[in-house]
């Protein structure tokens, strides 16, 4: 067995628990596959910050998830000044819940009158509104928060990382299974070499979204919906009930599927250990002329308005300094093969890395806990590497944490947009023949036309990156 009494898992009230499996306790415990994600409500067990500044945080996209994020940031002691929403029935909790934060309904008005009071935002609409939002934010030098995936487009994700970079601000992606330590002595076992080379991976999710067809029907808008802000930047079309709340993940208008719904969550300790962030921030001064991945997609059937019901995408992935290329294989509704498990369950959910020395597995959807495979080759190893990348108490607290100055995120725009980039490619390559050959380094498409045009979207008037 291994021993885990050193290896902890942050959840919700940061209990320690264990996050090694084994055959016994793995089916026990996958009713509580989302352990380690809940989001810390609870200001006693937040750091104290008597010696820092209150945060001046403003909303945008502040129902459902957006919700819980601006709930948990002002939990955490900071001062809520400003709250945006398109939807002001659907956001009214939050609105009241608030009283002192000054409520819009465009968050451009929001940015610029109030440029002065406002430190840092947080993004939780609609994937097709995060980047527009979130730039405008960042290009006035603010902080942000911005939840997973990162945008609804490679060229978005790109424009995002870059500007982060330029303005010097903190940011954060909502992928908050970064913060579980599980993940993060996975992500450690796997840089120090406990399962030797990897170059194969496997990412599945629990299932698809299924193609879309655009309603005829044009009910009147709800009075207390301001639907032409809603679309944003987005093609201009009449309002259905179809698109929202929630339903506009399934819509290639507005959302990513569940590829960039949950990609940024279950690949996440993939993407991490494997450094592929390398493929996008080269580490080196004297970067090559171009870094080419190659995806290929199999739908199940190409829809123009929704996304597959199920998928298979195969992804070539070059070297990464000393480490060798990987074929990562990204599966939506289905599984990899039961060989590959070892004897162990295939949950809906996986990431699996396999080694030269053997093979690290998570069946939580947000990499929480992980097992060490075949467990008996891994049997004595105990307490794992030396801890090199820290605890946190929770995702959010990290975040606010650095914008005051200590630390720095684990899950930055620099991992983040590269990670999101990624994942758009799965999607874009599920409407094209044939694989698409992408050059992180320029961020184009070498070998096809037609995705190439898929690499962004036409704005609308008056919205812009």
């Amino acid at each position: 067995m291994i021993d885990v009494a050193n290896l902890k898992d942050t959840d919700t009230i940061g209990r320690r628990m264990k996050t090694s499996l084994t055959r016994r306790n793995f089916l026990r415990n996958s009713a509580f596959g989302g352990a380690g994600l809940l989001i810390l409500r609870d200001t006693r067990l937040a750091f104290a910050y008597e010696a820092n500044s209150k945060l001046n945080v403003a909303g945008i996209g502040i129902s459902g998830q957006g919700r819980g994020n601006i709930e948990t940031v002002a939990n955490l002691g900071q001062n809520i000044v400003a709250l945006c929403d398109v939807d002001q029935a659907y956001a009214a909790g939050t609105f009241q819940k608030f009283p002192q934060a000054k409520p819009f309904k465009d968050f451009r008005r929001m940015l610029d009158e109030m440029p002065k009071q406002i430190d840092a935002v947080v993004v939780s609409t609609p994937d097709h509104t995060h980047a527009v939002a979130a730039v405008a934010a960042m290009k006035l030098g603010k902080h942000v928060y911005c939840e997973k995936p990162l945008a609804r487009t490679v060229q978005e994700a790109r424009v995002m990382r870059q500007t982060a970079q330029k303005h010097k601000v903190v940011t954060q992606m909502g992928n908050q299974g970064s913060a579980a330590n599980g993940l993060r002595r996975a992500v450690e076992f796997v840089w120090l070499g406990t399962i030797g080379e990897v170059r194969e991976a496997h990412v599945w999710f629990g299932g698809g979204n299924g193609p879309q067809t655009r309603p005829t029907d044009a009910p009147s808008v709800p009075e207390t919906l301001a639907w032409d802000l809603w679309l944003g930047p987005a093609a201009e079309r009449p309002y259905n009930s179809c698109y929202l709340p929630g339903k506009w993940r399934a819509w290639r208008a507005f959302g990513s599927g569940i590829v960039g719904d949950f990609g940024c969550h279950t690949g996440n300790l993939m993407f991490r250990a494997l450094r592929l962030d390398q493929l996008w921030n080269f580490p080196g001064s004297n970067p090559p002329p171009q870094i080419v991945i190659r995806v290929e997609a199999k739908p199940s059937e190409v829809n123009p308005e929704g996304y597959p019901t199920s998928m298979r995408a195969v992804m070539e992935l070059p070297a990464r300094g000393d480490l060798p290329p990987v074929k990562l294989t990204l599966y939506a509704a289905e599984k990899p093969s039961e060989a590959l498990m070892l004897g162990y369950p295939r949950g809906d959910w996986g990431d699996l890395l396999v080694g030269s020395k053997g093979s690290i597995y998570s069946d939580c959807p947000w990499n929480t806990r992980y097992a060490l495979l075949p467990e008996d080759r891994f049997k004595d190893v105990k307490g794992g590497p030396p801890q090199t990348i820290p605890q946190c108490s929770s995702h959010h607290a990290e975040w606010v944490q650095a914008c005051q100055g200590n630390g720095k995120t684990f899950s930055g725009f620099d991992i983040g947009g590269p990670l999101t980039e990624l994942l758009q490619l799965v999607n874009l390559a599920t409407l094209v023949d044939g694989p698409v050959e992408y050059d992180t380094l320029s961020g184009k498409v070498l070998n096809s036309p037609a995705a190439s045009q898929l690499l962004h979207r036409e704005y609308r008037k008056e919205w812009a990156l």
